[in-house]
This record gives C-alpha cells, sequence and structure tokens, in this order.
C-alpha cells in the first residue's frame, strides 16, 4: 500500500503547528485561523481519532501581549515572555476546544524530558492516559525554564519525539511553506514541490537551508531532522502549508497535499525508541564491514571491529554508529567512555585485561542497548 494510502488508516496522528501558522504577519495571534484548527481537530476526534497537537507560538503571544515588534536576543528576556506567553496561548485554545466540545490538557516538555529514561516512560504514559480519556494532550517546548532548548527548531525534533513517543501512526507539521521544493519558491520561480521523500539523500539535505520566520524558530533543516527520527521511528511525515483551510483532513485522506516522508520500518519498543531519539548523543564511533555484517544479525557491537572512535563521552552514553562510508547504521548505550574505548578498539576481549584496569564487559555496545537505523 502506497504511503498516501496509508494515511487513511492513520487514527493516531500528531499535528505540529508552527508559529508563523498562528500569527499574522503583524505579530498578533491569527485568532481565525486558531479557531479553524481547533475547529478540524475537534471533528476528527468525533470521527474517532486520537490527535496530539505540539503547539509553537508561546513566546510569540508573549510578545503581541507585551506590544514587542522584535523577539529579544537575551535568553532570560525570552524566558519571561514565554512565561506570559503560554498562559496567553493556552488559554486560547482552551476556550475554542470548549466550544467544540474537547478536553484539552496542557504539557510543558524539555528534551531533558526525554533525555532521561524514566521521564520518558512517565511522559509517555500520561500522553497516553490523556488520549483514553478522549482527551488531546496540547505540548509545547516549556521555554519558560529551558536554556539551550529556545534555539531553532525545537518543536520540529518535538514533535517527532512526542510521535516515537506514543507510537502515532501518523505526523503532519503545519508551516507557512506547502512543503520541500527543489529551490527556494521565495527565490526561484521555477521551484517545484517535492510531492513524496522516501529517502534523506545528501541531495535532498541540501535543499534546506535557512530558518523560519522571524517570530519562529523552525526552517526546513529542522523538518528534515524531525522526518530523519519519525521515518526510522515507523512514523510516516508530512509537511503541508498551516495556512490553508482543511489540510489536516486532505492528508489524512490521501491526497497529493505538501511533502510525505513514508515511514521505513515498524514502531519500537519504548526503551528502543528512547535509545534512538530521547538520550542526547555524546559520540560516534565507526566499524568495519565485518561488525556491520554482524549488526544487521542482531549483534552486539565488540571492540575487534570498530575502527575509530570520535567524541568525549563516559560509559553509559548514546552514540551513534557509522559504518565505513560514514552512514549512520545504528545507535546504542557504550559500555565504556571515550579514554578507555579509544585503548580497546581493534583488540579481542581476551586482551581487554592489559589495556583498561576493570574492562569486564565483552561488549562496547550490547544488543539489548543498540538500535538499528536502516
Amino acid at each position: 500500500m502506497k504511503a498516501r494510502e496509508r494515511l487513511k488508516e492513520a487514527n493516531r496522528i500528531v499535528v505540529k503547528v508552527g508559529t508563523s501558522t498562528l500569527t499574522h504577519g503583524a505579530g498578533g495571534l491569527n485568532l481565525r485561523r486558531i479557531d479553524l484548527l481547533v475547529r478540524e481537530l475537534a471533528d476528527l476526534m468525533n470521527a474517532g481519532k486520537e490527535l496530539v497537537l505540539v503547539s509553537s507560538g508561546a513566546i510569540a503571544a508573549g510578545m503581541g501581549r507585551l506590544g514587542l515588534k522584535e523577539k529579544p536576543a537575551a535568553i532570560p528576556k525570552k524566558q519571561a515572555i514565554a512565561a506570559i506567553g503560554q498562559g496567553v496561548l493556552m488559554h486560547i485554545y482552551e476556550k475554542f476546544f470548549a466550544e467544540y466540545g474537547v478536553t484539552m490538557g496542557q504539557i510543558l516538555l524539555t528534551k531533558e524530558n526525554a533525555a532521561q529514561h524514566n521521564q520518558y516512560s512517565h511522559s509517555r504514559n500520561a500522553l497516553l492516559s490523556l488520549l483514553s480519556m478522549g482527551a488531546i494532550p496540547v505540548i509545547n517546548e516549556n521555554d519558560a525554564v529551558s536554556v539551550d532548548e529556545i534555539k531553532i527548531g525545537d518543536n520540529d525534533n518535538l514533535s517527532a519525539i512526542i510521535a516515537t513517543l506514543v507510537d502515532a501512526d501518523a505526523l503532519l507539521i503545519l508551516s507557512d511553506i506547502e512543503g520541500l521544493y527543489t529551490a527556494n519558491p521565495a527565490t526561484h520561480a521555477e521551484a517545484e514541490l517535492i510531492h513524496e521523500i522516501d529517502q534523506l539523500t545528501p541531495e535532498i539535505e541540501k535543499l534546506a537551508d535557512g530558518a523560519g520566520s522571524e517570530r519562529g524558530t523552525g526552517g526546513m533543516v529542522t523538518k528534515l531532522e524531525a522526518a530523519r527520527v519519525a521515518m526510522r521511528a515507523g512514523v510516516t511525515m508530512v509537511i503541508a502549508s498551516g495556512r490553508e483551510e482543511g489540510v489536516i483532513r486532505r492528508v489524512l485522506a490521501g491526497e497529493t497535499v505538501g511533502t510525505i516522508f513514508p515511514a521505513r520500518e515498524a514502531h519500537l519498543r519504548v526503551r528502543k525508541s528512547w535509545i534512538a531519539f530521547g538520550k542526547r548523543l555524546a559520540g560516534e564511533i565507526t566499524v568495519d564491514a565485518g561488525c556491520a555484517e554482524a549488526l544487521a544479525g542482531g549483534a552486539s557491537v565488540l571492540a575487534a571491529g570498530i575502527s575509530a572512535v570520535a567524541g568525549d563521552f563516559a560509559a553509559g552514553s548514546t552514540l551513534r554508529v557509522l559504518d565505513a562510508k560514514g552512514r549512520e547504521i545504528a545507535r546504542g548505550i557504550t559500555n565504556y567512555g571515550a579514554s578507555d574505548l579509544t585503548r580497546l578498539i581493534g583488540h579481542r576481549t581476551e586482551e581487554f585485561d592489559a589495556l583498561v584496569e576493570g574492562a569486564h564487559r565483552a561488549e562496547i555496545i550490547h544488543r539489548d542497548n543498540l538500535v538499528r537505523m536502516v
């Protein structure tokens, strides 16, 4: 079945809406567009769909309430504006959802909530409980307490993590652009919309450049990063224009709208999802062809098959595993820190004691702590 056709069967859908979709060009919240969005989500819920909304716009809402025209550069000021804006934005969502008979629940997250396995699991359980109650979770980045999270693309990437977290069937990212083009449509009249991308090649990645609007933080680069997470986790993702009325229903009806990124594999178990997409990446190792082939068969990563180590990391960190061509083939939790692992690479287990004191683990990354990415 083609990817567009599979969208007709999607039951659990994560919708991410960007700041540019929620605001007017002058900077104030676009209440009409928010109303249309909420009405469409409510109608889909009435049809039996389970919806999760990941919403940007807290800082923009705060700027509107304070009468600011430009976003300040200082992080404390951004945090203060976000604290004001979160209340404004959630009040509007609550009002509109209530008018359509839908109960919503706000959840504020940061990427730190995904970095710890217990927080990752608790977040999943809370979201699934809200869905089981017939409510719609409305999620946004907790900008009021975040520091390094306030940067380009948080909610694009966050939405992909959320989609993985709740075992979503589809992720729809609503933007101020219809999808990925062959060139920048603002400067190239001949640019054409790419309707389907089944593999994120270096050529595709080169087509994305720059950040989003002045009020938003997401650009096409971060949307492709989100697509990589979603596709590998078994979630079909679509980028479409949030300015088009009824776009969510059209996407879920299988129409050729926006750019679709078909899912590549079945859903991962919760812990495997956390390893692949929740924990922060601390470094990477390169393995030889023999090790790469063994990993494809479900083996652990052994030191004898490692040819290079990059990064300064401790035992328990998550690493990318690359093949000889630099392609990411797996992610996993290492049993050794970078300094010890550098001494061990290329050696057999029986040689470990002479190289590193207390090196009692035969596997550098055990297969139970490893997720294949191809």
